[in-house]
């Protein structure tokens, strides 16, 4: 009996310590090849503008009272839409209130932030170049009374080939803001609801020199320490996210802040469209939930009838002239 003495001290060590293990693992969970593990299903969504009020200048944060005040403005919005009138949009259309994504109970760290940008110092995005005023007023141009000649005309959200709220940096939308993150060794798979999955090695290759331009860029990812830093470059031209060019580099970083929050950080470069590079923070937070599917073909299905419908219409301004 004298024998099992040290396996019963054994298994009280183990019953002590235990809990206090278990709390750091689900607080900093790992991967079973060593990374911090990010996967799971989390929301974007994120009470904070993108660009901070003017009237907050340089500061970062909220008071508490500012912060209840914000809260309580998206619940009189809610409530507001909730009352529309018959027909109207906010009749048809849900907010984000209406499934509690704003509410920040359970959530350690709510973002009391006055905007998603705090690079520069105003927390508001650089104007853009000269350059990139022209660049965009000819975009514009070429595409002037010509939105029904054929389908490349046709904005690239309408026909579902682009989606900029899920183009790195990820930016909050007003529906479906989610993202489900999925790893194995040496890459991360990033699956916004809406929009085209990114695979990302994450073995610190660089980009390549020459990079073949795609939509959503070529991404590449290393870890340091215990944050995942993503490079993405190499957009196709048309792409023109906020008027970038095909010259943008964006730098994203996520780091855990909890069990239910992910911190995700990014930084914008374009010398051909800003001065200077900017960058802003917001959480990602955790969902018990399942991405829903998503269908994006009523641009496409509907191109048809689009066109068909511009056609008819110029023939029968023909016979009247």
């Amino acid at each position: 009996m004298s024998a099992l003495r040290p396996l019963a001290a054994c298994a009280a060590l183990i019953a002590l310590t235990a809990p206090a293990a278990m709390a750091q693992d689900e607080a900093a969970p790992r991967t079973p090849w060593g990374v911090p593990d990010f996967s799971g299903v989390y929301s974007e969504y994120t009470p904070a503008p993108l660009e901070r009020p003017e009237e907050f200048g340089t500061r970062e944060f909220l008071t508490q009272e500012e912060f209840a005040a914000r809260e309580a403005q998206n619940i009189d919005q809610a409530i507001r839409n909730a009352g529309a009138a018959p027909g109207t949009e906010g009749d048809v259309h849900y907010d984000m209130e209406s499934y509690a994504l704003t509410a920040n109970e359970g959530v350690s760290s709510p973002n009391m932030r006055t905007s998603i940008v705090v690079t520069p110092e105003n927390g508001r995005i650089p104007p853009l170049l000269p350059q990139a005023v022209a660049r965009e007023e000819a975009r514009q141009a070429a595409r002037a009374g010509r939105e029904f000649d054929g389908p490349e005309y046709r904005s690239f959200g309408e026909r579902c080939i682009i989606l900029t709220h899920q183009l790195p940096p990820i930016f909050v939308y007003g529906y479906n803001s989610n993202l489900q993150i999925f790893q194995s060794p040496g890459q991360v798979l990033i699956q916004p609801e809406m929009g085209d999955p990114r695979i990302i090695p994450t073995d610190g290759r660089p980009l390549p020199d020459d990079l073949l331009p795609q939509w959503n860029g070529t991404s590449v990812g290393r870890w340091e320490g215990d944050t995942l830093v993503i490079e993405t470059a190499g957009f196709r031209p048309e792409t023109a996210w906020r008027g970038a060019s095909e010259h943008i580099r964006v730098t994203e970083r996520i780091t855990r802040l909890d069990h239910d929050t992910l911190e995700y950080a990014f930084t914008v470069e374009d010398p051909h469209t800003w001065a200077e590079p900017w960058g802003g923070v917001y959480p990602l937070t955790r969902m018990d939930n399942i991405l829903f599917e998503y269908a994006c073909t009523e641009g496409n299905y509907g191109m048809r009838n689009t066109l068909a419908g511009q056609r008819a219409a110029e023939r029968e301004a023909a016979r009247q002239d």
